[in-house]
Formats: structure tokens, sequence, C-alpha cells
């Protein structure tokens, strides 16, 4: 079902200067749901939701898909295999079901299967995504799920990609089915059949409060210029999530995320693009010494017109903020890219950067999700799939909350990321 009409008139921004009081318009209308950020996982859910019948708006302060969040880039790296932990297995499986579904529905190529390498120092505990030993959890996970994957050595490695210029003491996990999803193609992919399914959008608006109505059984939804109410709300707010729930008063949870600025750079390939294409090199990650810096993960290159390897790392010790994050990456920054990572494992790539984005981790300290209700309003459900690794579960995730927002049955386990853990410290 289609909502009602807003029966309110927006405000000029004149206006709102003028009648401060008066910035905000009542509508009538009331939503089944309402999401808050239409990234990675609000995209999701939102198409999810569409698709049962629900009636649902999502919100947004900028235009997406946009490049000033977390969800942009060209590509992000999907596996399944998962050595984060086997509770995250389903949520990528079902994923790719739903990326090919979509595919199939827009016409529109969402999913590369390249093949994925993941390595490290055989004798020496690699850590990832706060895990240790990624690369043995990694082949555990394959082996308990049954996906299919190869165990490599170094001179496997090499005959099967003499790319990579290997220390000699490698172990790798290869995986067949893993590869790349285009972002930004994906968010606009749920968007759209969203919209033509009945769902509402907003765009350009920034959500101020989410509040409880009465008996709290609805809760109001406040921009600058309108408010809405629904029966439910989802904030998948990203980046952003940190300030919406100081603005909503709850310190306690805000303390729980800390958003972190990363660079993705790109290095043309020159003569070398036939041996970096898709088909010829898989996504990769390779940890190549013990603390969790000492990384970095990789692409083919996947656009033809500017053929490049897609190289970056992580960092966790400097924070910011979407108000205060350096958007802009300095040649220096590509330029030590380069020199400290890529120059002496990618010998056949030279040092020429053809572009360079900063985007945004939000991370909890386990370094795993949060998709639980906020206390006191158990019809506000938070989502963040953060710390890095959440934009390949980000479909089957939106699955899974659609129904459970809709209290329905889900094959689908959201439990593991309950925020309790947090405050028992139950390990990851």
């Amino acid at each position: 079902m289609r909502p009602r009409a807003n029966g309110g008139k927006m405000l000029c921004s004149s206006n709102l200067i003028e009648a401060q009081d008066a910035s905000v318009i009542q509508s009538s209308s009331h939503y089944d749901v309402i999401v808050v950020g239409l990234g990675a996982l609000g995209a999701a859910t939102l198409y999810q939701l569409s698709q049962r019948g629900a009636r649902v708006l999502g919100i947004d302060q900028f235009s997406p898909p946009h490049d000033q969040g977390s969800s942009h880039g060209d590509s992000r790296i999907t596996r399944l295999a998962i050595g984060e932990g086997d509770e995250y297995v389903p949520f990528v499986q079902r994923s790719h079901a739903i990326w090919r579904e979509l595919e199939s529905r827009t016409g529109k190529p969402l999913m590369t299967t390249t093949g994925g390498l993941i390595l490290a120092p055989r004798d020496r505990v690699a850590e990832h995504h706060g895990k240790s030993d990624f690369v043995r959890r990694t082949i555990a996970c394959a082996e308990r799920f049954g996906i299919a994957h190869e165990v490599l050595d170094a001179a496997g490695i090499r005959a099967r990609f003499p790319q990579f210029n290997l220390q000699g003491d490698e172990i790798g996990y290869f995986e067949h089915e893993a590869g790349f999803v285009r972002p930004e193609d994906a968010i606009d992919a749920q968007l759209a059949v969203a919209r033509d399914s009945g769902a509402q959008t907003r765009t350009g608006e920034r959500v101020e409060a989410v509040e409880p109505v009465g008996n709290g059984d609805t809760l109001r939804v406040r921009t600058a210029t309108a408010s809405f109410t629904a029966d439910r709300v989802v904030v998948a707010a990203g980046a952003w999530l940190p300030a919406f729930l100081g603005a909503q008063a709850r310190t306690d949870w805000q303390a729980d995320f800390s958003v972190h600025r990363q660079v993705m750079h790109w290095f043309d390939t020159g003569s070398a693009t036939a041996d970096f294409a898709p088909g010829r090199f898989p996504i990769f990650i390779w940890m190549f010494g013990d603390g969790p810096e000492d990384y970095m993960y990789g692409f083919p290159a996947s656009d033809a017109s500017q053929p490049a390897l897609k190289v970056a790392t992580e960092q966790y010790v400097a924070a910011t903020t979407p108000d205060t994050i350096d958007r802009s990456v300095s040649a220096e920054e590509s330029a030590a890219m380069y020199r400290e990572r890529v120059a002496g494992r990618f010998p056949q790539i030279g040092g020429r950067a053809v572009k360079a984005r900063a985007c945004m981790y939000t991370v909890t300290p386990d370094r795993r999700f949060v998709i639980d209700a906020l206390d006191g309003m158990p019809n506000l459900l938070v989502v963040s799939a953060c710390s890095g690794h959440g934009f390949k579960h980000s479909a089957g995730l939106g699955d899974a909350i659609a129904d459970h927002v809709l209290g329905r049955e889900s094959t689908l386990d959201l439990s593991p990321f309950a925020r309790r853990r947090l405050l028992e410290k139950v390990p990851a």
C-alpha cells in the first residue's frame, strides 16, 4: 500500500529562519516502518520491506548512492567463508542470492565472481578484523559449511597467481565463489525496485529526532521540515549513528561506536593490465605481519576504461566524525601506500595513482555488528553493519531485519548481534 499524501506544506529556508517555532510541519502520513539512512543496510531493509507489502518510508540526508559515507568506491569484497565468525555465513549466502535476484530484475550487473585469496605467513598468527590466525579460521569455517575452496602453499599460490611477489612462507585460502559487489549499483538497484514496489523515499532531508508518541506504541520521526509517524523505525545511519544517539540523549549507546577514516587507492596497471583483469586475478586479503594494520586487501582491475589495481588497508587509531573527516586524499598518502605495501608485493604495478577515495568505518569494541532495539524504545531498531566487513552481508541482513520488524519468522538469526554482549563482555 502507498502512504497517504502529505497534508503539510514545506517551509522555505527563509521561513525556517524567521519562524523557528513553526519549523516542523506535521504530516498525516503514517507508515508501518520508517528507515532512517539509505546506505548499504538501509537500502537493503527498505527493499525487503517493500517486497513484503509494508507501507514504508526511507529518509536520507543525501541522495543515495553517494560518496559521503561507507558504501562507495566501486567495489566491495564478498566471500562465503567468514573468518570473523560462523554466525555471518548465512547472511552472506543469502546476500549472494539476493544480488543475483536483483540482477535478473534490473538487468544491472552487481556481483562479479573472481575467486578470492586470503594469505598470511604460515607460522605466524596474523590478525584480521579482531580475529587471530585468520586464514586458518577461514579454512575451518569453509570446511564446516561445505564451501568450495583450496588450501595453497607458497608454491601453489605462485603457480596460480604469479602476480603476487611472495616471501615463500605463506599459506593461502582460495575460495572459488568469492568476488566483489559494486556498492553504488547495488544500493541504487535496491532503492529503484523498492520505489517501484510502493516504497516512499525522501532524500536531501536529515532526521533530527525519533520520539515516542503517547504510550510509545507509535514513533514520530522529525526532520527540519516535516514529521512522520510509524509503528517501527529502523535507524541505519552508518557513521552518523553516534551523533544520532547523542541527539537522542543515549550517550551510553553512543560510546559503543567509533568512526575511523579509511583510504582506498587505485594504481595504474599499465602494461600488466591483462594480468590484473577479472578472471586472471582474484580479490585478495594479504596479511604479512602480526598487527591488525600489517595487511592490505585488493581487487582486480574492474573498470576497463581506467584499469587499475585497487588496494586499501585499515586503521583504528585515529577517530573522526562525518563532519570533521578529511575526505580528500593527498598524493603523499597514495605514495606511502605504494611504497610501504604495493611496490615490493606487486612489482609489475607502477606508482601512478589514478584516483583515491576516503570512506568511513563505524566500529564496535569487538569489531562485530550491533542490531538491537534501543533501550526503552522497543520499536526503534538500531542497525550497524560496522567494523569494515558489513557490505557483503547487507542484503541478507536487510532480509532478516525486514522479517524482524514485521514480526515474522526468519531463518536468519540476528541474536548474535544484540548489544548486551558489549555490556556483559561476552567473548566474540
